[in-house]
């Protein structure tokens, strides 16, 4: 493996591992998911794993045609990275709810998607709802009665998984405790990850389950709202949209970009170069945004930044590697 490789899994593995521990923080407090404090954080630890799933692409730590028995035992973990993702995009506390249930739909997907890939989980994963299907056709889905046979399904389906959950947090709680050892040997790391993914994978079905019937109530609030709000209100608001939620579903080229792409293509993927040329431009849109508003430190940055380039030629200095 080439020294850079090796540099990017331990930045890769220290994201992950720092996301993590602030996702299970978030999910431990006593605080209110609608504070201050707890949506800061929660914003961090996206951040953190959205940079983590980045460089998972970077470093093409998953192969399409490998099982998960030819995964290494370190690198288990990053099968979470949608899951963790989805269920705090969740937690958001933003206007717009219907991006929040858009973008936690595309995390779950992808991520029972992977792991029945890899072999770790065989779920029968709920078909999306189809993208061109009308508010009243949502509506009359959502209060229509199943026959007999679908509620009976549904309901020993659910109780499965709910034995399924109780018997897999069980194992964890055991290995949880193995964990917390100094020398922690590679079985049972691997173990708990392996058994902490199929958690999360019950949860994700449940999950996807609560966001299509919440989908068609947003959709109706959000028609009574628009129809109750007099003309001359809607003209009156002259602040921009917050920026869109997006999921951050990275591949590493644009063949993959179309194929991953498929079935969401309201939310589009990105390369690992288009992550990086986005970023770039939001940097380069905050800081003018900041010299915009007269902020001190940003305009004495940008002076010096002019003085210099005014002093030093450009390329004066580079030697080409000339002592």
């Amino acid at each position: 493996m080439a020294a850079n490789d090796q540099v990017d899994e331990k930045k890769l593995s220290d994201l992950f591992d720092e996301g993590f521990d602030l996702f299970n923080a978030i999910s431990s407090t006593s605080e209110a998911t609608n504070s201050g404090k707890v949506q800061t954080e929660i914003k961090k630890a996206m951040r953190l794993l959205e940079d983590a799933t980045n460089l998972v692409s970077l470093v093409d730590v998953f192969s399409s045609n490998e099982t998960v028995d030819e995964v290494a035992t370190d690198n288990i973990k990053y099968f979470l990275l949608p899951a963790l993702l989805g269920t705090l995009s969740l937690k958001l506390c933003i206007e717009d709810r219907m991006q929040v249930v858009d973008t936690a739909e595309v995390y779950f997907r992808d991520f029972l998607k992977r792991c029945n890939s890899f072999a770790i989980t065989n779920i029968q994963v709920p078909a999306p709802r189809a993208a061109d299907a009308g508010q009243t056709e949502e509506l009359c889905s959502a209060t229509s009665r199943p026959s007999l046979g679908m509620m009976v399904a549904a309901r020993s389906s659910k109780l499965q998984r709910f034995r399924d959950k109780q018997e897999l947090g069980e194992q964890l709680k055991s290995l949880q405790k193995s964990m917390s050892n100094l020398n922690v040997d590679d079985e049972t790391k691997r173990n708990f990850f392996l058994t902490l993914i199929r958690s999360f994978a019950l949860e994700a079905i449940d999950e996807l389950s609560s966001l299509e019937k919440e989908r068609p109530l947003i959709e109706y609030m959000m028609k009574m709202k628009k129809d109750e709000e007099p003309e001359e209100r809607r003209k009156e608001r002259r602040h921009p949209p917050p920026k869109p939620l997006r999921p951050i579903i990275i591949t590493k080229n644009e063949l993959q970009k179309q194929v991953y792409g498929l079935g969401y293509p309201s939310i589009p993927t990105m390369t690992v170069q288009e992550f990086y040329d986005k970023r770039r431009e939001l940097e380069e849109a905050d800081k003018e945004r900041l010299v915009e508003r007269d902020d001190p430190v940003e305009l004495q940055r940008a002076r010096d930044f002019d003085e210099f380039k005014d002093d030093h030629r450009r390329g004066e200095g580079n030697r080409m590697n000339r002592s």
